[in-house]
């Protein structure tokens, strides 16, 4: 199987399962202690939670707090239903991940989309209503790898009065973490790191209130017991992200180089400039992407998001850009990263543009 799917997840690091291992102990150790027990196993064990902390932290701007969550899904959640002023509108980017859409959906209060242009980037310029509260904007999109003006736009909404929320699943670990932003979401297992475990970072004052009520855990705003060994995994994936974030981007390009020499027939979904290089949307008229991957089915790539998939809907990304539900339809994503070989690579895509030449014939 090759797999490129980069995406919807990364294959976890070898130094990640690593740090885990010794916090996945059994009886005759002391690595299956509670992080937040007083004595010396449940010290320890808070002591790699701390330490994962900081190693996370060093993927973010100074002067704020990491929180650990299960997944960015719920730092979201926490960020836009713990917001200290629910009373007022959200706006967000009309291409952002779900968890932001259907939580700002539920929140109660309005809530409004920024547009984007036919290149998948939000105008910075663009006019922050009154009243406004928070302004969401990721900074790189899932589906097409778009880079978002995140420091502009934050500085409008500062000047607004509102706090910006960046989900930075896609591109922590990968580029320089966004700057101006007053909250940040991560998670682990899109930058090489374990499932079930994710972070809000939080400007220092910046104050919230928790989804989750219990033991007080991570400073009030996340009550429940952390797991040592996904904190650990997590701290020691961010920590390879850190030392290997020149070398990893040097590949990627040298990737992103092959793929569109090997595929330059293909329409580029979203700028080619202003984006991930990690991440290749392309689009074929009148290709079946369900017969393309049935075809392919020993090569693992995606017909839109994870989250979306199955549900039979046009993408909302594509569609925002102005594409039709056909162009949507017709649209393929392909994710690679640290662990993806040339070669393999190279083989794959010959094989996806062969496959999808045949339906054309």
């Amino acid at each position: 199987m090759i797999y490129l799917d980069y995406q919807a997840t990364t294959p976890l690091a070898p130094e990640a399962r690593e740090a885990m291992l010794a916090w996945l102990g059994g009886p005759e150790t002391s690595g299956f202690a509670n992080p937040h027990s007083p004595h010396r196993p449940g010290r320890a064990a808070a002591a790699a939670v701390e330490l994962a902390r900081e190693q996370v932290a060093a993927l973010l701007p100074a002067g704020g707090r990491v929180i650990f969550t299960s997944g960015a899904t719920e730092a979201i959640n926490l960020a836009i239903l713990g917001r200290p002023h629910r009373e007022g509108r959200i706006l967000a980017s009309a291409i952002e991940h779900a968890a932001v859409l259907d939580t700002a959906r539920a929140s109660g209060t309005a809530f409004d989309l920024i547009p984007v242009n036919g290149e998948g980037l939000v105008d910075a310029e663009v006019p922050i209503p009154p009243g406004t509260d928070l302004v969401c904007l990721m900074q790189v999109n899932n589906e097409i790898g778009t880079i978002q003006p995140v420091a502009e736009l934050a500085r409008r909404a500062h000047d607004a009065g509102a706090l910006l929320l960046c989900d930075a699943v896609q591109g922590a670990g990968k580029i320089a973490a966004p700057e101006g932003a007053d909250m940040i979401a991560l998670s682990a297992h899109k930058l090489y790191g374990p499932k079930g475990i994710g972070a809000l970072w939080l400007r220092e004052g910046v104050a919230l209130s928790p989804l989750l009520h219990g033991g007080g855990q991570e400073g009030g705003l996340r009550s429940g017991t952390l797991s040592p060994a996904l904190c650990a995994g997590f701290g020691a994936a961010a920590a390879l992200c850190t030392n290997l974030r020149i070398s990893d981007a040097a590949h990627v390009e040298k990737l992103w180089t092959i793929a569109r020499a090997l595929l330059p027939h293909w329409a580029l979904n979203g700028s080619e400039t202003q984006r991930w290089h990690g991440n290749l949307n392309l689009r074929l008229p009148g290709l079946d992407v369900a017969r393309l991957m049935s075809d392919c089915r020993d090569i693992a790539f995606s017909a839109g998001s994870a989250c979306a998939s199955g549900s039979g809907r046009p993408s909302h990304v594509l569609r925002a850009l102005g594409l039709s539900a056909a162009d949507t339809k017709s649209s393929i994503r392909i994710g690679f990263g640290r662990y993806t070989g040339e070669g393999e690579f190279a083989e794959a895509l010959r094989r996806i543009d062969a496959v999808a030449s045949l339906q054309m014939d």
